[in-house]
């Protein structure tokens, strides 16, 4: 499925062996159990380390115009990345998620 972003560009979503392929070079990541998103969970020593984790993936996300779905509970952080206009998971999501990572 192919659908275009509002800066125009076609985004299109990864489905079949290159999501699967995709997703198992991630480290830490798993496809959500509908195959439409990417699931992490980041455990920190406390909130402080937690909200500071989000605040970097923030300046990611809005450097790259893409943000992530997230909960923040006391020292867990749960991002889940998905593709909207993509109507599943794109190569934004798989980027995102190894900048995310990379944040470790």
């Amino acid at each position: 499925m192919t659908a275009k972003t509002k800066d125009g560009p076609v985004v299109e979503r990864l489905t079949g062996d290159a999501l699967h392929g995709a997703v198992a070079d991630l480290d830490g990541w798993e496809l959500r159990g509908d195959a439409l998103a990417i699931v992490r969970t980041f455990a920190f020593a406390d909130f402080s380390e937690a909200f500071a984790f989000m605040t970097r993936v923030a300046l990611i996300a809005e450097k790259s115009d893409h943000h992530p779905e997230w909960c923040n509970v006391w020292n867990r952080v749960d991002i889940t990345l998905t593709t909207h206009d993509a109507g599943g998971v794109s190569a934004r999501d798989i980027s995102m998620a190894r900048a995310v990572s990379a944040l470790l």
